[in-house]
């Protein structure tokens, strides 16, 4: 999708970080609605950002450990039309994982819970290595070749036009 020219472009390379960074937080937004929604009389930004709520120790901190999880994958499939490059997906699933910290240290302070840090770093690496798996497969599929079309009023190899011959 945004994948161009060998040019480095860094208002491309912005895009695709707010885009990817969007998506990762409407997915995660839309699973934290789906698992913990019906579990709560309130969603609030805590589930995305406090540290707090990523716990072991209750149902819901299991829905949100899930949430968190299958975001990074929908991050992997995100970034398989965003990114399209599988030499790039470790950087912008670090960038994404970076920018998430910084908002939750801003949020509620740094994160303290060793729960917090296992989850997302294995959101990382689950973004990063599927991400690239998803883009090496594209990679290396075959281009179809679709029989030769000469394109009209082309000339042959005698030189005549196609619209001279009679």
């Amino acid at each position: 999708m945004f994948f161009g020219a060998v040019v480095w472009d860094p208002w491309l390379i912005i895009a695709q970080i707010v885009s990817l960074q969007c998506l990762y937080y409407l997915t995660l937004g839309v699973l934290l609605s789906v698992l913990i929604g019906t579990r709560l009389s309130r969603m609030s930004l805590v589930y995305f950002f406090d540290f707090a709520t990523v716990t072991a120790s209750t149902v819901t901190g299991w829905c949100v450990i899930a949430s968190f999880v299958l975001s990074a994958v929908a991050g992997a499939g995100y970034m398989l039309y965003l990114i399209e490059r599988a030499k790039k997906c470790l950087d912008f699933s670090a960038t994404l994982f970076i920018i998430h910290l910084l908002i939750c240290i801003t949020y509620g302070g740094w994160p303290a819970s060793m729960t917090w840090w296992v989850v997302n770093g294995t959101g990382l690496a689950v973004m990063a290595l599927l991400g690239e798996y998803l883009c090496i497969r594209r990679e290396l599929k075959e281009i179809p070749i679709t029989q030769y079309h000469r394109p009209s009023g082309s000339y042959l190899e005698t030189g005549v036009n196609d619209d001279d011959v009679v």
